[in-house]
């Protein structure tokens, strides 16, 4: 099943913010091979359609979402059009990307988009740091966004009949398996989907180094949590792909969305494959 779901990630990788945590992170050790890669080629300009350029476009991505989505908006990479990299020495120390991209976003019409469908495409750009300390600590990347057009984006009537609905009084909803083993996701379903999409993107943002690339590849399952606040509670289990590794990583988190406040994301943790395993990819 693993297998399988490593190529449903791989499928969805077109349809693709510090947090409060329990734990503290480092840089991962990653294959020689790819850290080489990783300094000798990704300085001056770069291959818009390569590993560098993608990688730090998919963490300004996340970024993106964190600011900008919601259970009817998400984003996407649709693509990377000019990269360039460069070693910074004043100020944070580490390695500035600049880019120039486009993406995709679902759900900006006043029908519903499903993930498969086509939505209208934003041009943005961005300088995205990856930061080199002296200590082993992980220090999540720094990003500088600017997206044309962001400015329009209000909530949609859609939004607003999604929450009046299930922040009404007995309307809790659970859910797992977000594609099912076919792919598929009821339309229904569509809005709990993408707003996990968008609580992943603060733990991808955190996570994220200049060797991984992070895509969300499933729900495992979902429930709605019963709250005082004028909120819409939800408790994720989601599945993180590694595109570097091909690892799948397994998080629970906690968040909540109101079309006034946004998403927010309130717990995260971790969940070890095995016993002996202290914490997360970046950790070890």
């Amino acid at each position: 099943m693993e297998v399988f779901w490593l190529l449903l990630s791989l499928s969805l990788l077109e349809l693709s913010a510090a947090l409060p945590g329990s734990h503290s992170t480092r840089r991962p050790t990653d294959p020689a091979p790819l850290q080489s890669q990783t300094q000798t080629m990704a300085t001056g300009d770069l291959v818009p359609t390569h590993f560098p350029a993608r990688r730090a476009a998919q963490v300004a991505l996340h970024h993106l979402n964190t600011h900008h989505g919601s259970p009817f908006r998400v984003f996407g990479l649709q693509q990377v059009h000019t990269a360039t990299a460069e070693d910074q020495v004043v100020g944070t120390a580490g390695r500035k990307y600049s880019l120039d991209f486009s993406v995709t976003d679902y759900g900006s019409s006043v029908c519903f988009r499903s993930m498969t469908n086509e939505g209208s495409v934003l041009r943005c750009s961005a300088e995205v740091l990856f930061p080199r300390t002296e200590t082993h600590t992980h220090t999540p990347p720094e990003v500088h966004l600017r997206c044309e057009d962001l400015t329009h984006i209000s909530s949609s009537p859609e939004e607003l009949a999604f929450y009046q609905k299930h922040t009404a009084p007995h309307s809790a909803i659970s859910a797992h398996d977000l594609p099912d083993s076919q792919g598929n996701i009821s339309q229904d379903m569509q809005p709990f989907w993408h707003l996990a999409r968008v609580a992943a993107s603060f733990i991808m943002l955190r996570e994220s180094s200049e060797n991984t690339e992070y895509n969300m590849a499933q729900v495992a399952n979902l429930t709605q949590q019963e709250t005082s606040e004028k909120q819409l509670m939800l408790k994720y289990h989601v599945l993180l792909h590694d595109i570097v590794s091909q690892e799948i990583i397994h998080w629970k988190l906690l968040c909540s969305w109101s079309p006034e406040g946004g998403v927010s994301v309130l717990e995260t943790e971790w969940l070890p494959k095995c016993p002996h395993d202290t914490g997360p990819p970046t950790a070890n």
